[in-house]
């Protein structure tokens, strides 16, 4: 058996639901830990070069 780390993003979503879709698509999970958490606000525009 092979382990393996994963860093995902995501908007609007719990643990227990990133859980849940994980074990649905048949994939066991060990465990999930948040690390940062961030409010969403307005995308920046980004500016073109001059």
């Amino acid at each position: 058996m092979v382990n393996v780390n994963f860093v995902l993003k995501v908007v609007d979503a719990t643990t227990a639901d990133i859980q849940k879709a994980l074990q649905a698509a048949g994939i066991k999970v060990r465990s999930i830990v948040e690390i940062f958490r961030e409010e969403a606000g307005e995308p920046i525009e980004e500016k073109e070069p001059k």
